[in-house]
């Protein structure tokens, strides 16, 4: 079989050629033909069969036409320059870009266009003068990168990016830097009467470069230090707020009372060190959005019917939130319904698996009411709006008080656990070391005080689980599992129940199984029933037209489609019928059968009025899928909850462990409320789905994982989202989190053994500055090293098991 010369794709319906060049279809011939004659040929040489197919999108960009809309849309406007930015699925290699930035060579007034390819952006300026910006994302579309445009759009904010870690982090390296400078004459003391007369000099500028650092660099630490006192909770932050502070206090005073040169080295490497730790666990992923909801799959716009003075009706592209109820909608194929409604006239096929998980399409007839979330699938509806937007079945799902909490705000993480026997040890420590040299000493007793309290500041131990966490973040995101932040590394590792959405999550969304159950079909018999399928639009009837095998095409004597129902067609005294069961045998056939075939999505076929058999769909399960669930049953309670019918209960039991709880024909609040069932009985449950009906469910959950095909592209609110093509390594990481616990516990034991060594000098009055100013960078260095060691130790390990 021939393959497209522009996309790729195998040409299985039609064959045109150009140029001696294969083609599958007339857009990717224009496309070729548009590029060859804009000398944008370069696009072919980049990569082999760069381009993507494109879709028929008549009518689909009319909302541009309305100039409130379209406002919205761009970036900037002034005078005669605009700047807008699109979302491109489609963008996937160097070609893309290629072809996107030279947008300027098919259209003049595009002044320039810069795509960002991680994000799947690309940023246009052009002149609205000269080019509307809907003729501007046809273009798009003709040359195969169609916008992605959602209602999400019409309110989108401006990304704020919060850049004060960064400066807090540069202001701590230059002091840290420059105090260490001024520090050497004083570890190594040099003699000199420069340097003793200007003794005092360096020691107040290492003071003025103290204070900023306290102040502004390490102000979130007191900030957290005290809200965390305030709650009566002692947190980490709590011994390093208490450290910095007699770090500064006792440093000022040696310097004021002439006692020495202080610690401001130590005192500025401590917060460089902790901010350095801060910074690299903040490892984001912008490029992703973890907190979409309903408006990220919604339409930006709809077709309103809506009359004139003289009662004659006419369309209007309207914003959905203009929408109330009341008013007549048009709703073409392939279009989503953004509100309730009631069905007035058209053949209703709805696809609502993105909504409710089941599978199975939809018929309506008019007086029926239609629910926000499916999509058409058979030729153009008129509907009566009963609610706005706001009030449709779909949004009320996040009406629900789970999308309000921070699920992660009473999360401990293992660090916060310690961190209160660890202040109460420090303190007995030093009150008992002072109380001693009370007794014995009392010039000591200050100086051995603030000792323990700087030597035992827990710098080491704060930085083992942001380096371990900051380290496994940046290994799942090579294996393309993109962590929403590092915490839910940590929660990942107490998990004990994983819960799993069947449609879309461990069903592949890369097509299905079909096998055919009765009396063979004779070559005419499959040649006419290849033609009859050829002319319908139904997705059943499309999926099994290329599935089926190649055969020769008839002309068809007549056709005819009953929408929901099936199709009729006819060639040389010959008659097929395609559909339902009840349909093809007209209510005459086994009561059994018709029984079996509800539970089933099945495709039956009768010739000259003889039933002759089905074509059976079965969903494609992900490959590896018996596997990891095999594999995470040994340690994991394992839920299967579905919003489809459970026609295939028995073909998914051979596949999961035995012990695998499954139920079917859940709704979006029944996953969410089965869930929270399962923790209020004490387990910590992991969600993995992939649509819309599973956003309650994700978000009441400890963690949610979104399963997408294309990451870009639309996955409900959630804690992380997993690539498609990686979910068999799922159990691999867990093991990888619960590795990173260890390698945190480690990290404690090497951060122990360095302040019982400084503990040491300090409670027998002997803690030099040098003394500190080695041991706690060392300490503080150390645990990085080991740290990252030990994380990509794992992480190799993990890929080199997976590979073999």
């Amino acid at each position: 079989m021939e393959h497209c010369a522009h996309c790729g794709d195998p040409c299985k319906e039609e064959l045109i050629y150009l140029e001696k060049l294969p083609f599958c279809c007339n857009g990717c011939k224009t496309v070729y033909e548009l590029l060859h004659e804009n000398d944008l040929s370069y696009y072919y040489e980049l990569e082999q069969t760069p381009g993507v197919s494109p879709r028929e999108f008549e009518h689909k960009f009319d909302f541009l036409d309305n100039e409130t809309i379209a406002d919205k849309l761009l970036e900037f406007k002034d005078g005669h320059t605009s700047v807008v930015a699109f979302l491109i699925p489609s963008i996937h290699c160097s070609s893309c870009i290629w072809v996107l930035e030279n947008l300027n060579k098919l259209q003049p007034a595009v002044q320039s266009s810069q795509v960002n390819f991680p994000e799947k952006t690309i940023r246009i300026t052009f002149n609205s003068d000269r080019v509307h910006l809907k003729q501007l994302v046809k273009l798009l579309s003709r040359i195969g990168y169609e916008p992605y445009i959602s209602l999400e759009d019409s309110d989108k904010k401006k990304r704020i990016i919060n850049r004060s870690l960064i400066y807090k982090l540069a202001v701590a390296g230059f002091a840290f830097g420059n105090v260490m400078f001024l520090s050497f004459p004083e570890y190594f003391e040099v003699d000199g009467y420069w340097l003793e007369r200007f003794a005092p000099v360096f020691r107040w500028l290492m003071f003025a470069y103290s204070i900023p650092v306290v102040f502004y660099a390490a102000q979130d630490y007191f900030i957290s230090a005290f809200k965390g006192l305030r709650s009566r909770i002692l947190n980490i932050d709590v011994p390093i707020a208490l450290g910095i502070l007699v770090l500064f206090v006792r440093s000022t005073i040696d310097i004021v009372l002439n006692w020495g040169t202080g610690f401001f080295d130590s005192l500025t490497g401590l917060v460089f060190f902790l901010l350095v730790g801060k910074f690299f666990q903040q490892k984001t992923y912008s490029y992703l959005s973890f907190e979409r909801d309903y408006k990220s799959y919604f339409p930006i716009a709809v077709t309103r019917l809506a009359k004139d003075e003289n009662e004659n009706v006419y369309e209007e592209q309207v914003e959905v939130y203009e929408i109330k109820k009341g008013d007549r909608i048009l709703v073409r194929n392939n279009e989503l319904l953004p509100v309730d409604a009631i069905l007035i006239r058209g053949n209703a096929l709805i696809d609502y698996s993105f909504v409710t998980g089941e599978s199975e399409l939809v018929s309506r007839n008019s007086g029926d009411k239609l629910f926000a979330g499916g999509k058409q699938q058979a030729g153009v509806l008129e509907v009566e709006v009963l609610k706005p937007v706001e009030q449709s079945y779909l949004t009320q799902l996040w009406s629900n008080d789970v999308f309000d909490v921070d699920k992660h705000s009473a999360f401990q993480s293992f660090t916060d656990s310690i961190s209160k026997r660890f202040t109460v040890a420090v303190l007995t420590i030093a009150f008992v070391a002072t109380l001693f040299w009370m007794i014995y000493d009392p010039s000591k007793a200050f100086n051995v005080f603030t000792a323990v309290l700087i030597v035992a500041c827990p710098c080491a131990i704060a930085l083992s689980a942001p380096f371990t966490h900051g380290n496994l973040l940046r290994i799942f995101g090579r294996l393309r599992f993109y962590v929403k932040e590092a915490l839910v590394v940590e929660r990942m590792a107490g998990v004990d129940a994983v819960v799993f959405d069947k449609t879309g999550t461990l069903t592949s969304g890369s097509g299905s199984n079909m096998t055919y159950e009765g009396i063979a079909l004779t070559n005419d018999e499959e040649e006419l029933l290849t033609s009859t399928l050829r002319a319908s639009n139904h997705p059943l009837s499309r999926s099994l037209y290329d599935m089926l095998k190649d055969h020769d095409i008839k002309t068809l004597d007549s056709f005819e489609e009953k929408a929901g129902k099936g199709i009729t067609g006819s060639a040389d005294d010959q008659f097929i019928k395609v559909g339902s069961y009840k349909f093809v045998s007209e209510g005459k056939g086994d009561e059994n059968k018709l029984e079996e075939s509800i539970n089933r999505t099945a495709v039956h076929i009768s010739s000259n009025n003889l039933y002759k058999g089905c074509y059976v769909f079965q969903n494609q399960y992900r490959d590896g899928l018996s596997e990891l669930l095999k594999e995470l049953s040994k340690e994991k309670k394992l839920v299967v909850l579905s919003g489809d019918n459970d026609g295939e209960r028995e073909r998914l039991m051979k596949l999961v462990p035995a012990g695998t709880a499954m139920y079917f024909n859940q709704k979006p609040e029944d996953k969410l409320n089965f869930i929270h069932e399962m923790q209020q009985n004490g387990s910590k449950v992991m969600m993995v789905g992939d649509g819309l009906n599973d956003a309650g469910a994700l978000q009441q959950s400890d963690i949610g994982v979104a399963i997408a095909e294309n990451v870009n592209i639309f996955s409900p609110a959630c804690d992380a989202i997993l690539d498609a093509s990686k979910f068999d390594q799922l159990a691999q990481f867990f093991q990888l989190s619960k590795s990173g616990m260890r390698i945190i516990r480690w990290s404690f034991v090497l951060s122990l053994i360095y302040n019982v060594i400084g503990l040491g000098f300090a409670v027998t009055g002997n803690l030099a500055p040098v003394v500190a100013a080695i041991l706690m960078p060392l300490s503080s260095i150390s645990i990085v090293v080991f740290t990252t060691l030990a994380t990509r130790y794992f992480g190799s390990r993990l890929i080199k098991n997976k590979n073999e």
